[in-house]
């Protein structure tokens, strides 16, 4: 879709249908959305969680709590907003006293508004300072990160995060170009490191991913709120993740499997193959074509065996 400069980009939730039905949302449930985002996914939960469901929505990004409270309005005092980071997810819910619950949602990727309202320099389709940051109380940018890393220090952060094998000319060349200051130039770096466009993915895509990964500590954040999401569902509560590059997916993966496993298991695993779009989604929505979504259920187990 083309966008005009006058016209306000638009969030499509990925696997709607697919999340809630892995939710198995009901009347009265209580949920958690742990990446609010503009709210698509949380309106839908509310709606199929009529009459008495309440929701919790957690964000890092001040402007996406934002969105969320306009679109929700209508529910009242059914819905929670939190600008926070969801590694706190633990001490959020002890807080507001908003547990057990029946289901919590994990959508990770970056929203359509993230992406096109870019002056965080999150894509390199726009031009803009070298931030990256989620939430503004955050300290380290991409900045920081691109002009004062050490050569081989970024290039490790590139491939680990980025999965590119041309990291370390990728590196090389961001440390004789610094100071890079804007998304579109360190972008033109990266081409020129490796020679220009091969193929459908931008040369540039999995730095950036990086170090947007770097700048949040999302796989450390991640780690964290899988373990505290245990703890919090209620015996036959759901735990749904939506995830878009493998290193999400291998985490979400691994955990499930983890807790499926042994004597002492605390989760079942919902669906054992994962959930991709069908390809009339991928086609209304190409941002979905990478999703893949897993989930679980809480099963009754001793405490001392789950989470944390």
């Amino acid at each position: 879709m083309n966008l005009t400069m006058s016209a306000a980009p638009t969030h499509i939730s990925v696997l709607l249908e697919e999340t809630i039905e892995a939710l198995d949302v009901q009347p009265g449930g209580r949920y958690i959305d742990g990446t609010i985002g503009p709210g698509g996914h949380a309106a839908a939960i509310l709606e199929h969680s009529l009459p008495g469901g309440q929701l919790l929505g957690i964000d890092a990004d001040p402007r996406a709590i934002k969105m969320a409270r306009s679109r929700l309005e209508a529910y009242g005092d059914s819905v929670l907003l939190v600008n926070q980071n969801f590694a706190n997810l633990k001490s959020i819910c002890t807080k507001h006293g908003f547990f057990p619950v029946h289901g919590i949602l994990f959508d990770l990727g970056l929203s359509s508004v993230q992406l096109e309202k870019n002056n965080r320099g999150f894509s390199f389709r726009h031009d803009a300072l070298l931030d990256m940051r989620l939430s503004p109380r955050q300290e380290i940018t991409a900045d920081t990160i691109v002009n004062s890393s050490p050569e081989n220090q970024l290039a490790k952060m590139i491939r680990a995060y980025g999965e590119e094998r041309h990291s370390q000319q990728i590196a090389r060349r961001i440390v004789r170009q610094r100071p890079i200051t804007t998304s579109l130039q360190l972008a033109q770096t990266i081409e020129q490191a490796v020679g220009g466009r091969r193929g459908r993915i931008h040369p540039a895509t999995r730095t950036f991913q990086a170090l947007r990964i770097a700048v949040n500590q999302e796989l450390e954040h991640l780690k964290l709120v899988l373990e505290q999401a245990v703890d919090l569902l209620g015996f036959g509560g759901r735990l749904v993740v939506i995830s878009y590059h493998s290193l999400e997916d291998r985490i979400a993966k691994q955990f499930m499997h983890q807790q499926a496993s042994g004597e002492e298991a605390c989760l079942r695993l919902i669906n054992k193959k994962v959930i991709i779009p069908s390809l009339a989604e991928v086609r209304y929505n190409p941002r979905s074509r990478s999703a893949k979504l897993r989930a679980a259920e809480r099963i009754s187990v001793p405490k001392e065996n789950c989470g944390e």
